[in-house]
Formats: C-alpha cells, structure tokens, sequence
C-alpha cells in the first residue's frame, strides 16, 4: 500500500507565494512520475505540472513562468513552488504519483490540499 501526505496549502493574497510537498511512502518499486492536478469548484480536474524520474517537466500554460515543479528521489517527494499566484488559481490541488509497487502498476493521488487565492 501507498501513501501520499500533502502539505503547503492555505490562503494567500494575490501575488504571493505557496510551497505545496507531496511525500509518498510504502511499497514502492519504483516511480516514473510525479505531478500536480488541481479542480476548482464546477470544473473538471486539471494537471497543473508534472515531472517525469528522467527530468521532463510538462506545465499548464497559465502557470507557465509562475509554478516551478521539483522532486527529490532519495526522499519520494515532489514539491510545486507557486509565485505570483492569482485568484483563478484558487483549487483544490492534488498529488499524483504513478510507477509501480512491489505486486502492481501504481497511480496514487494525495489526499487533496486547499489553496485560496484573495483579490
């Protein structure tokens, strides 16, 4: 079994910055990718950033400049720097994490973490 344990959302005022880390842990074999999604109320889940174990980086266009995608592979950790932030990026964010387990495929999603953008 995996876990996922987000942390890093909360409210900010336009044009700050949030942190947000996603740190998988359990039988975990190996990881081929970690991403970010987020689903604003009424809209459909949509992936914000995600970086592949070879380094790939694929952005939404309009975080593109603003969001900064990382991972740490010693520690199974993928973290999304936010700056500039603005109100449209209100949404509830979720880790993603795809590879395999010690028996199957993996895709695990995080449990979900609230960022509240104020005008």
């Amino acid at each position: 079994q995996v876990q996922l344990v987000e942390s890093g959302g909360g409210l900010v005022q336009a044009g700050g910055s949030l942190r947000l880390s996603c740190a998988a842990s359990g039988s975990i074999f190996n990881i081929n990718a970690m991403g970010w999604y987020r689903q604003a109320p009424g809209k459909q889940r949509e992936l914000v950033a995600a970086i592949t174990s070879g380094g790939s980086i694929n952005y939404l266009d309009s975080v593109k400049g603003r969001f900064t995608i990382s991972r740490d592979n010693a520690k199974n950790t993928v973290y999304l720097q936010m700056n500039s932030l603005k109100p449209e990026d209100t949404a509830v964010y979720y880790c993603n994490v795809r590879g395999a387990t010690i028996f199957n495929a993996l895709n695990a999603w995080g449990q979900g973490t609230l960022v509240t953008v104020s005008s």
